[in-house]
Formats: structure tokens, sequence, C-alpha cells
């Protein structure tokens, strides 16, 4: 079942779309007699190439946000254990409210990044808001629990640290791979296929007649253009939730963890 909505995914209406007009071109082109042997360095060239840049692209973008993730997860338990173990007499109070601020810092942060691009500014005030909160808890809990100002000191770093990583993340957010290039792609992924009928007509001449196999090259054709396109779509956005490759920001189990 998994692998069937992976399926979905690469190839949707805009697949069907541009493959039903592949084909109508090709039985056009087939039926007047309307032949041409295209050259096949143009599809390279306009479609192939910026598709697969944009997907390496939109994958180091990825790994990046997998990076920073992992610095803002790492840096936060960090915190918890200084706080576990650092501060004489931690009671479990304390070590809650440690949870609790944690969380809530994380459970902002996948909100912020899940949300729409367009109003992001109120869900970013959110997160540092618990930034806030967390600064507070470090300067009340364990300053003034005695903490030894160098240990304190040193877990305002961790803090620091987690902040960098965050706005590294929302640049990630906010910033995709070059629009032009993804601009001029998608055009000619929706004009190639459907131009290219006196082309997929011109090498039918090579097929047996009568079982139509001369519609199998622009469905071909078609198919990996499309899907490598949607491929490159769904990666563009690692937190949008809607693609298999999306990082997923697990908070109730980041949580149970530092337990």
């Amino acid at each position: 079942m998994t692998n069937l909505k992976g399926l979905f995914v690469v190839i949707n209406a805009k697949t069907i779309t541009i493959t039903f007009l592949a084909l109508l071109s090709t039985y056009i082109c087939l039926k007047y007699d309307i032949k041409a042997d295209f050259p096949l360095t143009l599809l390279a060239t306009a479609v192939v190439f910026p598709i697969v840049f944009s997907i390496g692209g939109a994958y180091k973008r990825r790994e990046s946000a997998l990076n920073e993730y992992a610095a803002i997860k790492g840096n936060g338990q960090s915190i918890y254990f200084a706080v576990r173990d650092w501060v004489e007499g931690a009671d479990e109070k304390m070590l809650e409210r440690a949870r609790a601020v944690l969380g809530n810092l994380l459970r902002a942060t996948d909100t912020m990044l899940s949300g729409d691009i367009s109003n992001f500014r109120e869900r970013e005030t959110k997160v540092y808001e618990s930034f806030s909160d967390l600064s507070a808890f470090i300067r009340e809990e364990l300053r003034g629990r005695g903490l030894a100002g160098g240990e304190v000191s040193r877990v305002n770093q961790y803090l620091s640290k987690m902040m960098v990583a965050f706005e590294k993340l929302k640049h990630i957010y906010q910033y995709r791979t070059p629009r032009t290039l993804r601009t001029f792609s998608d055009l000619f992924i929706k004009i190639l296929p459907p131009l290219y009928g006196p082309y997929f007509a011109h090498v039918a001449d090579k097929y047996t007649p009568g079982y139509g196999l001369e519609y199998i090259t622009p469905v071909l054709f078609t198919l990996v253009l499309v899907s490598l396109d949607n491929i490159q779509n769904n990666l563009e956005n690692p937190f949008d939730k809607i693609g298999r490759d999306d990082i997923t920001i697990s908070v109730d189990e980041y949580v149970s963890r530092l337990r």
C-alpha cells in the first residue's frame, strides 16, 4: 500500500494530461502522415539537465535540513542532561518543566515549517517565544539554583547553537531551488511531448503495425519527463509532509526519550 501511494505521488493528474496530449498528437500525425526526425538533444538540454540539476539541489537542501534538525535535537538534549545531572537537587518537577519547554520549542518549529509560507511570520514568533521560555528556564532553574557561571555559559552555548540551527532551517524553508530554472523546465515538459508527435510518428515505422506499439514511445517519453518533474517538486519542500522523503519532526517521541 505504501509503494502504491508513492506511485500516485510520481504519476498524477499532470502525468495523465500530458500523456493524453502526446498520444493525441501522435495519433493525428500518424493519421495525416506528418513525420519529422526531431533531435533528441533538445530534450536533454531543455528538460533533463534542468530537472536533474534541480533534483540535486533539492536533495542537498533536504540533507542540510536533516543536519540542522539533528543540531536542534542534540543541543536540546544536552540542555536537558545539564538540568538533570549538573544541578544539585534537581527534582521531577524541574525535569518536567525542562521537557515541556523543549517539547514546545520543537512543536512550534514543526508548526512553522509545515505551514504555508505566505503567513509564517506569526508562527516564527511562536518559535522565538519558545526560545525565550528556554532562556528564562536556564536563568531561573540553573543560575537561580547556584549552578557555576562557567557551566551556565556552556548551557547558553547549547541554546545559541539551537537558534543558529533554527535560522538555517528557516532559510531552507523560505528559499527554494532557482525558480526561473524550474519555470523553464516546467514549460518544456508541458509543450515538448505534444510537439514531438511528428517524431513519434516517424519512429513508428520501425514497429510492427496493428499492435499499438507506435504509442509506447510517447507514453514512456512523457512518463519519464513528468515523473522526474514530480520527484523534484516533492523534494522541493522537505517539510510539507506530502512526499515520502519529507522530514518528520517527532515531538512526542523526542520528549518521551528525554524521560
